[in-house]
């Protein structure tokens, strides 16, 4: 009987050993689960390897505000490699402010093999103002060319000259945040041509010697307060267009012809008006002699002999001049009495 108490108290223990043994097996896992699930390892292990010290609490708290570590920690082993002297604060802090870390660290390790002066807090300047600081970097090193497109401007012999001009520029890293960019310098380019061509006697000198355009923008400092250093502007082709100047005096001659056509209509309105005028008062005369001839008749003055001797040189008139074909009027002259 003691036997078996003993016997059965034995496995009741190797059962509790058992199931205690496997619950801290589950603790552990879970423990190790959670850990590896804020911690980062991979990173950690590679920051390790390199040289950088990260540590691991760092990476949970990088966690905990929800920031990608590797968006810190590889930019921040690249620029320890390359001999850069950054810490995880700043590029953290550079990342929650919405800059490009990666774009940064890749503009300093340039910049430094070109010897190039940009500091960490300047190049991330440059990146939150909302420009490309590695492409800066490498347009310092390397210029860049801007075509313009094509310049329209006329001459002082009116003809008109259109333009195309390749402007080659360097990224000036001091004047990047709050310089003016490209499309600045075009425009001013663009009026510099227009200035030079349209003081220009004769749009063949310009033709003859194109180099006088780039001389003359080249002398007026156009790169000021600009992201650009401009250092040469070279004029790619030059193409002859339309002779304005004769259009402008075609245009003007219709002008003054209209002007004139509206002048002469305006004399000719007025001596219709003059004409008719003078006709009124003919019309007016011609119905007065009727009765003057009737009040010479009635106050005895005129005969009726002298009537009839009126009338009848009237007709021969008026027979003669058909014989003769000299009258022009096809309904004869006028009869004061009758009409």
């Amino acid at each position: 009987m003691l036997t078996q108490v003993l016997s059965s108290t034995s496995d009741f223990d190797i059962s509790t050993t058992v199931i205690i043994a496997g619950v801290a097996i589950v603790a552990v896992i879970t423990l190790i689960a959670i850990f590896l699930n804020f911690v980062p390892m991979r990173l950690w292990i590679a920051a390790s390897s390199a040289g950088v010290k990260v540590k691991m609490f760092s990476l949970v708290g990088m966690r905990l505000r929800r920031v990608r570590a590797a968006n810190v920690i590889e930019p921040l082993i690249k620029a320890h490699k390359a001999g850069i002297t950054i810490n995880q604060n700043q590029l953290e802090s550079h990342l929650l402010s919405g800059g490009r870390v990666n774009n940064v660290v890749d503009a300093l390790i340039a910049a430094q093999r070109a010897n190039l002066n940009l500091s960490f807090e300047r190049a991330t300047a440059i990146d939150l103002a909302g420009r490309d600081v590695f492409d800066a970097v490498r347009m310092s090193v390397t210029p860049k060319i801007i075509v313009t497109p094509g310049v329209s401007a006329m001459a002082l012999d009116g003809i008109e000259l259109r333009a195309t001009a390749k402007i080659t520029v360097r990224a000036n890293l001091d004047k990047l945040v709050g310089g003016a960019g490209e499309e600045t310098i075009l425009a001013r380019v663009g009026e510099g041509i227009v200035t030079t061509i349209g003081s220009s006697k004769s749009h063949k000198a310009v033709l003859e010697n194109p180099h006088l355009i780039s001389e003359t923008v080249l002398k007026k400092g156009l790169d000021s307060g600009t992201a650009y250093e401009i250092l040469s502007i070279d004029i790619a082709d030059i193409d002859v267009g339309r002779n304005i100047g004769s259009r402008l005096q075609i245009e003007q001659a219709e002008a003054d012809k209209l002007i004139a056509q509206a002048k002469a209509e305006e004399r000719r309105a007025a001596a219709q008006a003059e004409e008719q005028e003078m006709r009124a008062k003919v019309v007016e005369s011609e119905a007065a002699v009727p009765m003057a001839m009737a009040e010479a008749l009635r106050s005895g003055n005129m005969g009726v002999f002298d009537y009839v001797n009126l009338q009848n040189r009237q007709a021969d008139t008026r027979m003669r001049e058909n014989i003769s074909g000299a009258n022009v009027n096809i309904n004869g002259p006028v009869d004061p009495i009758n009409n």
